[in-house]
């Protein structure tokens, strides 16, 4: 697991210049760019962006923009699927380096090797996966759809479900499907935030409400503390980062236990300030995220680095399975 975030926000903001919000924006008007920031990104990051969001989320809104570039402050595979669906347009991210482990923990020849050993089954990728595995997927989901996604296939169909293993298994537990085979992979971050992190803070904050991240470790745990009547059923939700937004703004808890990369709890502060957002573990920061600073994003705009590119096939191929996905039904959140 990686340090605390809050070190990172000190080195961070210690080292800007006054008036460096201001030079971005005057550098993304003449670069003809919209900015965009994911969740879990810095706060200063995610307060000078144009749109800030999940990965799919921000790539359609991106894709809908007039604007010719897009600087995408996320990790390599969110810039990736932005490119996917603009493939028209310049696509920037500030540090090339920003990589993903759960995106990571399946390459494209892992998945034709496994689609090889179930020959006729249907390939179900999360969005957090390379352009290169989209490209060899049936239809994408995102983890508020993956239920109604993977429900849409015909239930004598089998299912490769990738790469996520909690998100599969949460999707496995709510249909009950037994041909569904699930991909041991994990995003490093939310499989350390562990059920008896979760359960230790649920009883320490008896009246808290818990939103977690069905990425989690934990959110097995979740459900069985809302089975048992530990924590009341209506208190415990399992909810992409959109999903968390929209829960705080219609939420009439006094706090609210978060389990997810800690870079949410700023945009979750912004859409409820009268409630305490705490996170499960406050450890739970991803270092690719913060990878992505000021200085490189001032960087990215003066000297127009580091261009994301995906080969057009791949990218036509890739864009087919999340318009699939689309087509099934609303997306909503993408992680």
């Amino acid at each position: 697991m990686t340090a605390s975030p809050t070190p990172a926000r000190a080195r961070s903001s210690a080292s800007l210049e006054p008036g460096w919000a201001e030079e971005v924006r005057a550098l993304a008007r003449r670069r003809d760019a919209v900015l965009l920031a994911h969740n879990y990104q810095l706060p200063e990051i995610q307060d000078v962006a144009d749109h800030t969001g999940d990965s799919l989320a921000l790539s359609r809104i991106a894709a809908e923009s007039d604007a010719s570039t897009i600087v995408f402050c996320g990790v390599h595979f969110m810039a990736e699927t932005a490119k996917i669906l603009s493939p028209d347009k310049t696509v920037l991210i500030p540090d090339a380096a920003a990589g993903c482990s759960l995106a990571d923990s399946i390459t494209v020849d892992q998945l034709r090797a496994w689609k090889a050993e179930h020959p006729g089954a249907v390939v179900v990728s999360y969005v957090n996966t390379t352009a290169a595995v989209k490209a060899e997927t049936d239809v994408c989901c995102t983890s508020s759809n993956a239920v109604e996604v993977v429900a849409s296939i015909p239930e004598e169909k089998e299912v490769l479900f990738l790469p996520d293993q909690f998100l599969g298994a949460h999707v496995r537990r709510v249909l009950q499907r037994e041909n569904m085979h699930v991909w041991a992979g994990e995003c490093h971050v939310h499989a350390g935030i562990n059920g008896a992190t979760l359960t230790a803070q649920a009883e320490a904050n008896p009246d808290a409400e818990l939103f977690v991240h069905p990425e989690c470790g934990c959110a097995t745990s979740a459900l069985y503390l809302a089975g048992t009547g530990a924590v009341p059923a209506d208190r415990v939700k399992i909810l992409s980062t959109g999903g968390m937004l929209d829960a705080a703004r219609t939420s009439n808890a006094k706090s609210v236990l978060v389990a997810t990369e800690v870079g949410m709890l700023h945009q979750l502060r912004r859409a409820a300030p009268d409630i305490d957002f705490r996170a499960v573990n406050d450890r739970a920061s991803c270092r690719y995220m913060k990878m992505i600073t000021p200085e490189k994003l001032l960087r990215a705009l003066r000297e127009g680095r580091d261009e994301v590119r995906v080969d057009p096939e791949l990218a036509a191929r890739g864009r087919a399975a999340v318009q699939r996905m689309i087509e099934i039904g609303q997306p909503g959140g993408g992680e």
